[in-house]
């Protein structure tokens, strides 16, 4: 089923041709069952019961035929209550049945679920850095949680109609039996429940995919402002009441999508139900006059009766399930956009571990731009404002060369948007050089196991990532294994042991989402102990001791020297300052490096370092 879509990704309204032409999609269909095939011996457990349950559902009103044609005119009490008894007992094995049916199916769509969700989850976490940049984060949330549920409904689906299709025939069969001219009558407005399917069931499909990227487009806002940053900005601006109208806006969109979905729905099922209406007058009809006229008992008319309103209703629901499955397939269709993107950075299936990393970094005429939108993102995910297609950059980063040697400082040093921080992202392959090498102890990273990278690399960034979480907790996910003694030691030596020890729930204090309820500079000693559990033989420290005061600065340069030794460190920073005993700085401009040496070296030569170094400390 393939609808078509806009530019960016959107569904799009449908033409009445369109609509007309929309069909299931078998290959969407095959790939549903690769999720459902561990389920397979539920799955025929669960038709197993449903075969069974129509078979005992078509026995009660031939019982009450008997009890009303055969027990009650010869007056025997006795073949009443045998009769009675026996209802009884079918309605009780009728229930414990649709039980045993309930069990099946609730276990084969929560795993269906709960497969779908950590799919996606896995497959998510192996995007590249560039695929967050650009995705919303309450669009992909609402892949994870709406349309992973909403994709349980195929397999909902497809055992319902399996349910309806077993009552039908065993329904018919036994109208049959009893007069096939009723049947036939009760036939006649098959037709029109068909021709009512296929003029609505696409617009309820289309209604259905733009609800859905509605609330994706809601659930984004409300991600973005409710968490801390986004909150204190539209505190910040007082901006709440245009905030407030622009979600009221969206929200008006998902409510008018709703009352548009309900009254179509509406009108689908009512036109539905009125024809069954209808076929049931006319059986009576029929049926009453055969009666009459001696050629049906009363008994056979009302088991007929009973039996049409059983074949309605699977009739009426086969021949919505077109419109279910359909709308359940968009839901599966948009797990699957997610599933098909194919992460930038792959692991190489031969890709080799750095048994004992020395920590040699080379760089080797590095030629960087960042790639296309189409090659990292989906436009979809990228929210209601995402532009058209972008193709991939300007040269951010041209032909950097330089050799970090193992337990060496290396600084960056250059304006805003000079490559500094791109230059170091390359290392722990966030990003992938377009052209060049970067090698860690002399084997490309693109050729090392992701394990092994990460495991050599550790990264102190500007405004570190602190999960709501623990103290302890968040140290810990440096090392999952750390001791009690191993944490409390890399505090000690970053500095924010004494501060945790007095607060009143030590270790085991709540940061708040982000960390907002610790300050910037106790962010950053958490981060260093964090990065000291890890204990990496790469160092790269983002600008880690800019915004800070005196007094903060020289607790994390106290730490960061305890942290640096023995480590190979690459360093960006602003303040020059801290980088006068480098073992080599990097001037770059516009993505090429135009100096290289030592500070006394650079201030000498009166370059651009020199004129830096000058501006700071002449301010």
């Amino acid at each position: 089923m393939t609808a078509p879509r806009g530019a960016r990704g959107r569904a799009r309204k449908l033409t009445p041709e369109e609509a007309a032409n929309t069909k299931i999609d078998r290959a969407t269909l095959r790939r549903a069952w690769r999720f459902a095939r561990p389920y397979r011996g539920l799955l025929l457990g669960y038709l197993a019961t449903i075969a069974l349950a129509a078979v005992v559902a078509v026995q009660p009103p031939l019982v009450f035929k008997r009890l009303i044609d055969t027990a009650i005119p010869s007056q025997d009490l006795g073949q009443v209550n045998r009769l009675v008894a026996l209802a009884v007992g079918l309605a009780l094995g009728e229930t414990l049945i649709r039980l045993g049916n309930r069990w099946f199916g609730s276990r084969i769509g929560e795993g269906l679920i709960f497969d779908m969700r950590t799919t996606l989850y896995d497959h998510v976490q192996r995007m590249p850095i560039a695929f967050f940049t650009r995705t919303q984060t309450g669009a992909l949330m609402s892949r994870m949680s709406t349309d992973v549920v909403g994709a349980q409904g195929t397999i909902t689906t497809l055992a319902t109609v399996s349910s309806n299709v077993f009552l039908l025939f065993a329904t018919l069969a036994v109208m049959i039996s009893l007069s096939w001219q009723v049947t036939a009558l009760a036939l006649i407005v098959l037709p029109c429940i068909v021709l009512l399917d296929r003029r609505l069931s696409p617009r309820m499909v289309e209604l259905s995919r733009q609800r859905m990227q509605l609330n994706g487009d809601m659930s984004a806002t409300m991600t973005e402002r409710f968490n801390v940053s986004g909150a204190l900005l539209v505190k910040l601006f007082g901006r709440r009441q245009s905030e407030t109208d622009a979600f009221s806006t969206r929200a008006r969109a998902v409510r008018d999508s709703g009352i548009r979905m309900a009254m179509v729905s509406r009108i689908y099922y009512a036109s539905l139900t009125l024809m069954g209406a209808l076929g049931t007058a006319g059986v009576y009809w029929v049926g009453s006059r055969a009666v009459i006229s001696g050629a049906l008992g009363l008994g056979g008319l009302t088991a007929l009766a009973a039996y049409v309103a059983r074949l309605y209703s699977p009739l009426t629901d086969l021949s919505s399930a077109r419109v279910d499955l359909l709308t359940a397939l968009v839901s599966f269709e948009r797990c699957f956009e997610v599933l098909d993107l194919r992460p930038a950075i792959e692991e190489k299936p031969d890709a080799v571990d750095l048994p004992s990393p020395r920590g040699q970094v080379e760089v080797t005429d590095v030629w960087f731009r960042y790639p296309a939108s189409a090659d990292v993102s989906l436009p979809s995910l990228e929210g209601e404002t995402a532009g058209p297609e972008e193709a991939a950059g300007e040269w951010v980063l041209r032909g950097v060369s330089f050799r970090a040697e193992p337990g060496t400082m290396t600084a960056l040093v250059g304006s805003s948007g000079a490559g500094k921080t791109t230059l170091s992202s390359l290392v722990p392959r966030l990003y992938d050089a377009t052209r060049g090498a970067v090698r860690i102890d002399g084997v490309d990273v693109r050729d090392l196991t992701f394990a092994s990278l990460t495991s050599t690399i550790g990264v102190v960034t500007q405004d570190p990532h602190l999960f709501h979480d623990s103290i302890a907790s968040n140290l810990r996910y440096a090392k999952p294994g750390a001791t009690d003694a191993e944490v409390v030691s890399a505090c000690r030596a970053a500095r924010i042991h004494d501060l945790i020890a007095s607060l009143p729930s030590g270790y085991d204090t709540v940061v708040g989402e982000r960390g907002h309820r610790m300050s910037g500079g106790e962010k950053q000693r958490l981060a260093i102990a964090r990065l000291l559990l890890k204990n990496p033989a790469v160092v790269i420290l983002d600008e880690a001791t800019a915004h800070l005061d005196s007094e903060t600065e020289l607790l994390i340069q106290q730490a960061l020297a305890e942290a640096l030794e023995g480590r190979t460190a690459i360093v960006i920073a602003h303040r020059l300052s801290t980088i006068r005993a480098a073992d080599q700085i990097l001037v770059l401009d516009r993505g090429r490096v135009t100096e290289q040496g030592r500070h006394e070296e650079l201030v000498h030569s009166g370059g651009q370092y020199a004129e830096l170094y000058n501006t700071q400390f002449a301010a």
